[in-house]
């Protein structure tokens, strides 16, 4: 009986301890940046332009500024795909965890996603309110917060009415919206679905990472709206983590409109329910881009998996990496 109660007692030691050390691992350490994130010899870079200020009439007296993503293999005779990043200081970062601009590069590259053009919009602003930055989204000092989380049209209306006719002056960018997509992580996720949501036939693809589906200005609420909605021709990729902010204080009370994993697991469930194309992945991470932009590329990749192809074995030019436009 001694040995068991020894055996016993060291077992509860080692239990707590491992309790311990996995209260102490930071989840979000499981994820890297993999090669398709990263500059890679020999493949074109893209030219980030800007940045840029457009001026907004949907939110009087505020502006956002946004870098406009060129690859090198577009020409202008061509209309390219587009794809937008809300909080694009965070997603064109080049020592951020996301790095969408050598995403962009990587896989347009080997032909995994059509030849786009991609936009880095920040949140709004005033003129006298601080630029939104890696350290500081802006969701003390900026419009981020309406603009982002509010369930109405007015940020779609950012995009479309005011972004896109700024764009079309100098790119020439495809008027299907099969072709546009829109993404972002936490409040800019929740901001991309709901573009896509009040304007798809401008925009039908959207990329969520960490997304911020939950009460805080009533995103809570689209899972009821898509199941009681008429469906709409949108395709989804769903991101988030176990470790997200799951709205349990430290007195134990929970608050289920505001833990963010639960939310976006009812989204997908409504979206799947409704019959959309959606896809979602569930990892460890906490709230965060570790794991979303560790992913990036394959949800780049079946975001625009539909993106038109050669089959003709006799097509050297489709069986070739995309190569520089000429004079590039």
């Amino acid at each position: 009986m001694r040995v068991l109660a020894a055996a016993t007692a060291w077992a509860l030691v080692m239990f707590g301890s491992a309790l311990v050390a996995q209260d102490a691992l930071n989840p979000d350490t499981l994820y890297r940046l993999g090669p398709d994130s990263l500059e890679q010899e020999g493949v074109p870079k893209g030219d980030v332009r800007g940045p840029f200020t457009l001026p907004s009439t949907a939110y009087p007296g505020t502006q956002h500024t946004y870098w406009v993503y060129v690859p090198a293999q577009y020409t202008p005779s061509v209309p390219a795909s587009l794809m937008v990043f809300n909080d694009g200081q965070a997603f064109k970062n080049p020592m951020g965890n996301i790095r969408a601009h050598n995403v962009l590069d990587n896989l347009i590259h080997r032909r995994e996603i059509p030849v786009m053009i991609a936009v880095f919009i920040n949140p709004g602003r005033r003129p006298d309110q601080p630029e939104p930055t890696p350290q500081n989204w802006g969701d003390r000092d900026t419009n981020r917060p309406t603009e982002y989380n509010s369930l109405d049209d007015r940020y779609a209306r950012v995009i479309v009415d005011e972004l896109l006719p700024a764009l079309a002056k100098d790119y020439s960018i495809s008027p299907d919206p099969e072709r546009r997509g829109i993404g972002g992580a936490s409040s800019g996720a929740i901001a991309a679905f709901t573009v896509a949501w009040e304007r798809p036939n401008h925009f039908r693809k959207v990329l969520s990472i960490v997304g911020s589906f939950v009460n805080l200005r009533g995103g809570h609420a689209y899972p009821d709206v898509v199941l009681n909605a008429e469906k709409k021709p949108l395709r989804v990729f769903l991101q988030d983590g176990r470790n997200d902010n799951r709205a349990l204080s430290t007195t134990g009370e929970y608050d289920q409109n505001r833990d963010w994993f639960y939310q976006n697991v009812r989204l997908a469930d409504a979206l799947t329910k409704k019959g959309y194309d959606v896809t979602y992945t569930w990892g460890m991470n906490r709230h965060g881009q570790a794991m979303g932009g560790a992913i990036l590329p394959e949800m780049m990749r079946w975001l625009w998996r539909d993106h038109p192809v050669s089959t003709d074995p006799r097509n050297a030019v489709e069986r070739s990496p995309n190569a520089p436009a000429p004079g590039k």
